[in-house]
């Protein structure tokens, strides 16, 4: 058991967020990259939200799930980016307790509702293709509600048992954080307490909000695909192949970058690859996300050139 004393050493802990410390002659050049991509995403997934509320023809279900998916982005990123920013402009890389322990459940509480909310996304698109005609009944407005509000409850509810896990560690020994924020496996290694209960616990979580959302989501596309290549027309195959193959390959990236990281023993061979990958979902995919979901559709290039015809010559 640990100290009861460790409470309080606990609560004036602070951590150093290591990161990429390791690489100072390129801090300048990195916080540049990082700084480009965080702009281009955040207004990226804000363009895209303004156009599913302000546009008529984008109140549908499927831009509907396209809007909490930027929005999500949008607040994903900020919960990592900006802190990371800071640290390699300034060289101060230490966090305060609450301030990690905050950070960490906006970001897993982000993170679950990201998993639960691509599944959903992919349950619209194979009723979209599979089922057409039961389509208007499943997808009522009613429905899309609950499903995205489903989301967002389920992924905080449960990154908030995990915080209050967290929050009842002690942490008495070394504070480097070897990562770039504030993650649920690094804070289990520096703590005082048994490391298997939590890891065990951990590993319970990976499991269901991710290998359970990512057969979902490959079950739905493998239907959706399926279908499409029974379409008699080649260019309608073509089309809907094109569309559905590189949501298929950005979600798998996706997951299967977050299963390596979550679901992997953490060992010394792995731990800067598993550094490598956290940017790959953590930065990378809300980066790309608008591009492959959104930004390529006609509907919506459609719906951006009438806003800017609105901005430079006014409401018709």
């Amino acid at each position: 058991m640990a100290n009861p004393e460790h409470g309080n050493q606990t609560s004036d802990t602070e951590f150093i967020l290591l990161g990429f410390g390791d690489l100072p002659e390129l801090q300048l050049l990195l916080f540049l990259l990082f700084l480009v991509i965080y702009i281009a995403t955040v207004a990226g997934n804000i363009i895209i939200v303004m156009l599913v509320v302000a546009d008529q023809h984008l109140h549908t279900p499927m831009y509907f799930f396209l809007g909490n998916l930027s929005c999500l982005e949008t607040c994903y990123t900020s919960t990592i980016l900006p802190r990371m920013l800071a640290g390699l402009l300034t060289g101060d890389r230490t966090i305060s307790y609450n301030g990690c322990v905050t950070q960490y459940y906006f970001f897993g509480s982000l993170l679950g509702t990201e998993c639960l909310l691509l599944s959903v996304m992919s349950y619209d698109r194979y009723l979209a293709i599979c089922n057409p005609l039961h389509y208007a009944a499943r997808m009522s407005g009613r429905a899309c509600l609950h499903l995205a509000g489903g989301s967002w409850i389920g992924g905080f509810l449960c990154c908030g048992i995990t915080t209050f896990s967290i929050s009842h560690l002690s942490f008495c020994g070394p504070n480097g954080i070897d990562h770039f924020f504030c993650d649920l496996i690094p804070l289990i290694k520096l703590s005082c307490n048994d490391h298997h209960l939590m890891e065990m616990f951990a590993f319970t979580l990976s499991l269901i909000f991710l290998l359970v959302p990512f057969l979902l989501t490959l079950m739905s596309y493998v239907c959706i695909i399926t279908t499409i290549l029974r379409i008699p027309s080649t260019a309608g195959r073509q089309k809907a192949f094109s569309t559905c193959s590189s949501h298929l390959i950005v979600v798998s990236i996706y997951y299967g970058t977050l299963l390596v990281v979550y679901m992997f023993p953490t060992t010394k061979i792995l731990s800067d690859f598993k550094k490598v990958l956290s940017v790959i979902y953590t930065v990378l995919t809300p980066l790309v996300n608008p591009l492959i979901y959104s930004l390529r559709n006609k509907v919506v290039q459609e719906a951006l050139k009438k806003a800017f015809r609105k901005i430079k010559f006014g409401p018709c």
